[in-house]
């Protein structure tokens, strides 16, 4: 099944963290498809403007911002309500915000932990917890959560992100039980490398610190884990997500799923 089929048609989505990257790349796949799009996201104001409006124009679909922060609780909950308020239902949410921080655990700022694990795992919960009244009372739905490979294994000096995302992939699990009778499935993509800007911006500051050419950093540093030796794309994230969406992923539910060129199957 692709997005030419407009397989979304009169659905609404809320993705988080979709200003950029992975997010923004789910928002195009989906309005695609048909779906009415909630972005959300930090930026600069006109940016966003322009992604929301020219998301919009390209798609034919209504795309609407929330500023809320993913930090907050309440605020994710106000946006649930808010997006149902205006198209009358959430059909899909997308669990996409997320921060990474890199450091020994004895030197890990508790500042960062909390950040990490509020914005990466408990937006999670919050969005689940506003929205599935809501989808067993349609007996439709769908939740997919952007895990991690960290999510599956762990590397040394991300304690807080794995937690998180390894909480990701418990969480997809325990609410995929709750609801499987209601038609509604959760899922967990686990991405490995994946080349966005902030990918980017890691190979840049990796070179200049081992004094090599970017592509060596590539190849040796940050895609060591990764035995095909390439990026993950973000369409094909988008892809996949797209797919849970629609018929052919109906009995996919509490699942955590793999996109990582090998690196778990080590």
């Amino acid at each position: 099944m692709t997005s030419d089929s407009l397989l979304l048609d009169g659905k609404t989505a809320i993705i988080t963290g979709s200003t950029s990257g992975i997010g923004l790349g789910i928002a195009h796949a989906f309005a695609k498809a048909g779906a009415n799009i909630v972005i959300n996201g930090f930026g600069d104001a006109d940016a966003i403007e322009k992604i929301r409006s020219s998301l919009a124009a390209e798609h034919g679909v209504h795309v609407t911002y929330s500023a809320a922060n993913m930090l907050k609780g309440d605020e994710i909950i106000a946006m649930i309500r808010e997006a149902e308020q205006t198209y009358g239902a959430v059909d899909i949410v997308v669990n996409n915000a997320g921060i990474q921080y890199v450091a020994a655990i004895e030197d890990f700022p508790p500042e960062k932990w909390e950040s990490i694990i509020a914005i990466n795992l408990s937006s999670s919960f919050y969005t689940c917890h506003a929205v599935l009244a809501g989808m067993k009372k349609r007996n439709w739905g769908r939740i997919i959560n952007i895990a991690s490979a960290h999510g599956l294994v762990a590397s040394p000096f991300k304690s807080a992100y794995v937690a998180a995302k390894h909480g990701v992939v418990g969480l997809t699990k325990t609410v995929a039980l709750e609801v499987a009778e209601q038609n509604i499935t959760v899922n967990a993509i686990c991405p490995g490398y994946v080349k966005t800007p902030l990918v980017d911006g890691q190979v840049a500051d990796q070179a200049k610190v081992h004094n090599m050419t970017p592509e060596q950093v590539i190849h040796d540093i940050i895609l060591d884990a990764q035995p095909s030796k390439r990026f993950v794309k973000v369409e094909e994230i988008a892809d996949l997500a797209l797919f849970l969406c629609g018929e052919g992923g109906a009995s996919i539910t509490g699942s955590a799923l793999s996109m990582d060129g090998g690196w778990t199957a080590r």
